[in-house]
């Protein structure tokens, strides 16, 4: 893990990139707003068809500066074989307790991808455990204020709706940054097609035009939660 950092967000994400599709503005935005932003990946995605993993960590490293991270961080669980057992669990408790977040954020658990899917169920478990102070007793424990889920690949009636037309172009740069899973194949490459070379991206934004247009938002992010959204004032 890199250098503990007292964190307004922490992101969790099944895969480098998952962040950026679900929430990419978002992060932007806070981030500009002089939050600490922070994303911690379970996997390195060594299972993807494009790419390698030291290719992958690099785009993320990219991704991160673009929008300004805090903190990225990767947990090495296994790709395409996460599952809701304490060894896995651990870690990502152990993350939690570490950078201190206010408010977490993981994929929501309905999604074509199981490890979207399983990444959201472990994290909702991980935010319970960490806030009890006999469970890794070792570690501090901690309570978030609040757990949310983005959207990755379908698309959900949200509970919460966030304006990211604004920082939109930097959500673009960070998944710009990911070449290897988004660009079309070229004949000199050894990359395959997949959905995500044929025009994933531009569904991306399609989707954020979409959840905005209601609203008089160019660009919008949603988010679902499993209890009362708590708001202060009005």
């Amino acid at each position: 893990m890199t250098e503990a950092v007292q964190l307004d967000l922490l992101v969790f994400a099944a895969h480098p990139d998952d962040a950026e599709i679900g929430m990419g503005g978002t992060i932007a935005r806070e981030s500009a707003a002089g939050r600490k932003v922070g994303i911690v990946d379970l996997t390195k995605a060594e299972m993807s068809s494009n790419g390698t993993v030291e290719i992958r960590l690099r785009e993320a490293r990219e991704a991160a500066e673009v929008l300004g991270l805090a903190v990225r961080d990767n947990l090495g669980l296994p790709d395409r074989g996460l599952a809701l057992v304490r060894e896995q669990l651990d870690p990502i408790v152990a993350a939690i307790r570490k950078y201190r977040p206010r408010v977490v954020f993981a994929p929501y658990p309905s999604d074509r991808h199981p490890d979207h899917v399983r990444c959201g169920q472990m994290v909702e478990e991980a935010v319970f455990s960490a806030k009890l102070r006999r469970y890794l007793p070792e570690l501090p424990a901690w309570q978030v204020e609040a757990l949310y889920f983005y959207m990755i690949n379908d698309v959900h009636p949200p509970h919460l709706i966030v304006d990211v037309s604004d920082v939109y172009d930097k959500k673009r740069r960070a998944l710009g940054a990911y070449r290897s899973q988004f660009d079309a194949p070229g004949a000199r490459d050894d990359r395959v097609s997949t959905p995500l070379t044929d025009g994933y991206l531009e569904r991306v934004e399609a989707r954020d035009r979409l959840l905005g247009q209601p609203y008089r938002m160019a660009y919008a992010e949603g988010f679902m939660a499993k209890g009362p959204v708590v708001v202060t004032a009005f």
